[in-house]
């Protein structure tokens, strides 16, 4: 096993971290010193105090990693034998943040060519001495740890490597090789190939381009205000606030021009979580642009932190449907409707994440029989397969997520069989669940025994929906779309904890029947031979 180690790690879509160590070689552990610093920082990154800023968590990481090893050398050996070069690279938004300890390199190349070195090689300045570093992770206790912020762009490159690599190459060829689009591996290999015997070390190379950057950062530290408290005819960039939606009065009804909207407001400006959920919501909300959903919106011109959003009147279908149930036709339209809503999120890779009647507005059709359904609450809006225990509401979550399970099509369509499963029948088929209840789920009544107007087809397309075994329940959009929109094709369900009554009746009936007729003719041959 070589002495180098390296890593990298995409943080909750928003952080990028890369480590290259090189255990130096004259210290027995070295090699393991390289790995365990490099396990460290993608470890603990991903566990990082949110308060802490990026510099501040590399400087406080560093100092640790430092003094374990520090110690550790001292306490085994009583002198320093776990000893590694370290070079760290953090990506927030626009913003390269870099440090380095030792003679492993950091460069940044530019989208137009411009090969520049980050990080500064800590040797000794004497020619015959330069292999002697005078920084590195583990030598002493106490450490100087600089470190740089870079403004990068989409385009540039980010290179990292350790002195094995660039000891064998000049900076000419080195760019050209890079430049040529080659990998890492590939780049590498040339090199090695290239070089005498006696002067190949272990060679590390990690090679990031950038395609892309989070555009939520440079929106989240935009210098907005949030506003502590908002009254009746308040005027906000033009928008006049008429009345608050909700009792914590951070969504309000507003006007302009004589037209009506709805302006949102984070909840909380002290609380960074808070307005980073707030931010993010926004952003999800103006990605989404299916009918199915409202309008969102974030001006350009802002003298405030909000989002506006269309107004739509209309009903929630909780009140809709108070004392009634769903027609079966318009069950129907629902969960088409639902499943076009998540369909297109799903292409956004994103879920609603709270299905419920509450989040569905019932409107007429204009000079039409019948209603439209709207889709609203965009703050529950999660990316798919996220792991987010605070998306949704208890009574409509499927089993695994209260287990920690990811949010995905087959926990989003347990919601939609949920909705359904009310809606038609005005019972919850797992009850009313309490917020951080950890509840026991039982089998539920199917809902045709509830309201017999349910055909079959659809009482097994919504059993199949809210199956407890995520192993048995739909698991993509498209196979509940398929069944809801082709009746004739849909296969009678039944859970495999079903007794065979409740499967195959007839089935039961005649394997009843000739049990007792067997039975019947064993006690008249007994009788008989009597």
């Amino acid at each position: 096993m070589g002495d180098d180690a390296c890593a990298f790690s995409i943080i909750d879509n928003t952080l990028f971290v890369s480590v290259l160590c090189d255990g130096v070689g004259s210290a027995k552990r070295g090699g393991s010193a390289a790995r365990q610093c490099v396990k460290f920082f993608i470890d603990q990154f991903k566990t990082r105090p949110k308060a802490w800023d990026i510099p501040k968590t590399m400087e406080v990481f560093t100092r640790h990693i430092n003094n374990l090893l520090f110690k550790e050398s001292m306490s085994q050996y009583e002198k320093i034998e776990l000893l590694t070069t370290l070079c760290l690279t953090v990506i927030e938004g626009e913003t390269l943040y870099s440090l380095n300890l030792g003679d492993s390199r950091i460069y940044l190349l530019s989208s137009e060519g411009k090969l520049q070195q980050l990080s500064t090689d800590h040797t000794m300045d004497d020619e015959y001495m330069s292999h002697v570093l005078t920084q590195a992770c583990g030598l002493c206790e106490n450490i100087d740890v600089p470190i740089l912020s870079t403004h990068i762009a989409v385009g540039d490159t980010l290179i990292l490597c350790s002195d094995g690599v660039y000891n064998l190459i000049d900076n000419v060829s080195f760019l050209e090789l890079i430049q040529k689009g080659l990998g890492a591996k590939s780049i590498v290999t040339h090199i090695s190939q290239n070089a005498l015997p006696k002067d190949r070390d272990d060679m590390s190379l990690q090679i990031f381009r950038i395609d892309a950057l989070d555009p939520l950062h440079a929106i989240k530290n935009a210098p907005l205000p949030i506003p502590e408290t908002l009254f009746e005819g308040q005027v906000i960039d033009g928008y006049t606030l008429l009345s608050p939606m909700m009792e914590h009065r951070r969504i309000w009804k507003v006007s302009k021009s004589d037209e009506l909207f709805v302006m949102k407001f984070p909840m909380n400006g002290d609380d960074p979580q808070a307005l980073d959920e707030f931010v993010r919501e926004a952003w999800y909300a103006k990605q989404v642009t299916h009918k199915a959903f409202g309008h969102a919106w974030v001006p350009k011109e802002r003298t405030m932190r909000y989002y506006l959003m269309e107004l739509i009147e209309g009903i929630n279908l909780r009140d809709y449907l108070k004392n009634r149930t769903l027609s079966i036709d318009t069950a129907i339209e629902l969960g088409k409707f639902l499943h076009k809503a998540e369909a297109h999120l799903l292409h956004l890779g994103l879920v609603h994440g709270d299905i419920k009647p509450e989040n569905i507005i019932v409107t007429k059709k204009v000079d039409e029989a019948g209603v439209t359904f709207k889709m609203v609450d965009f703050g529950s809006i999660v990316e798919i397969f996220s792991l987010n225990s605070r998306a949704g509401t208890p009574s409509y979550l499927a089993p695994e997520r209260f287990i920690g399970g990811i949010i995905n099509e087959s926990s989003e369509l347990f919601s939609i069989g949920v909705t359904l499963y009310w809606a038609l029948t005005g019972v919850m088929p797992y009850g009313e669940i309490e917020p951080f209840q950890t509840p026991t789920f039982k089998t539920p009544k199917r809902p045709i025994k509830l309201n017999k107007n349910i055909p079959g087809w659809l009482d097994s397309i919504i059993m199949h929906s809210i199956a407890l075994d995520s192993n048995e329940r739909y698991s993509h959009y498209s196979e509940f779309f398929y069944e809801l929109k082709s009746p004739e094709k849909v296969k009678p369900y039944f859970s495999k904890g079903s007794s065979l009554i409740e499967r195959s009746p007839v089935t039961f009936y005649k394997i009843a029947f000739l049990v007792m007729f067997t039975l019947e003719v064993l006690t008249f041959v007994l009788y008989i031979s009597k």
